[in-house]
């Protein structure tokens, strides 16, 4: 059963995806929506009909979901993106890092330093910028394919606490944070990070270097010094001699 023609809606953000260099492109197929409860129930029965990559993007959610259910506001102006992508295997970096690492790097080249919350943030100045729900989905013990919620603060309206590109980059119509744009990073960082997939020493290196430390971590009732992160993707911790690895899972 084929994918449905490509809407016009998604038109846009295929011509930005052209103009953005990509040394690892995807046959992308892209859904566009003017608004849609959650991107992630959108993306599930196409994928019954469809192989990855595929790419349901929305103008807005009313129900968009973060880590462990929790709202995630999403208004006009951001980049709301639920993405299915091939995924290894074996021997393959934790999705969560590269993903992070991989929207890291593209908007670093817009001039910005975000820093990686682990499992699944992206901070600029301390403020959240982005989320991701990376997710593996597998099939008779096997990886079926890999799944990656994102949600970008563009030029939209923020909560208390987080941050837009916009603001980052000092103006409210900046046109690097216009949604078409951004998208189209986001997807180059998808990319990115399913060409990375068989380096996961290369994408704990990066990432750990984009990690960022607060002054400690609160678990089982103490204080933990962060050290870095594990290969698998998991958060290396230190108090006194004792050493622990936290793993989250999605």
């Amino acid at each position: 059963m084929s994918a449905p023609p490509l809407p016009h809606g998604a038109a846009p953000v295929l011509r930005a995806l052209r103009r953005l260099p990509g040394d690892h492109p995807l046959p992308w197929r892209l859904r566009r929506l003017p608004v849609c409860a959650s991107t992630e129930l959108e993306l599930e029965p196409w994928l019954l009909a469809a192989p990855p990559p595929l790419a349901v993007l929305a103008d807005r959610q009313r129900f968009g979901q973060g880590q462990r259910g929790r709202l995630w506001q999403s208004p006009r102006g951001g980049v709301w993106l639920s993405a299915a992508l091939p995924w290894p295997e074996h021997t393959a970096a934790a999705l969560s890092l590269a993903a992070a690492l991989g929207l890291a790097l593209q908007l670093e080249a817009l001039g910005l330093q975000p820093r990686i919350k682990w499992p699944n943030d992206l901070l600029l100045g301390g403020h959240k910028l982005a989320g991701l729900l990376p997710r593996l989905r597998w099939r008779g013990g096997r990886v079926r394919h890999a799944q990656v919620g994102v949600g970008l603060n563009g030029c939209n309206p923020v909560p208390a606490g987080a941050t837009s590109v916009a603001a980052a980059l000092g103006h409210p119509h900046h046109p690097q944070a216009r949604p078409d744009r951004l998208t189209a990073r986001v997807l180059r960082a998808l990319e990115w990070a399913v060409a990375a997939a068989d380096q996961p020493e290369l994408v704990r290196r990066q990432a750990e270097r984009r990690l960022w430390m607060p002054d400690g971590v609160e678990h089982l009732g103490r204080r933990w010094g962060v050290e870095g992160l594990a290969a698998d993707g998991g958060l290396r911790l230190a108090s006194g001699g004792e050493r622990v690895t936290l793993q989250r899972h999605f």
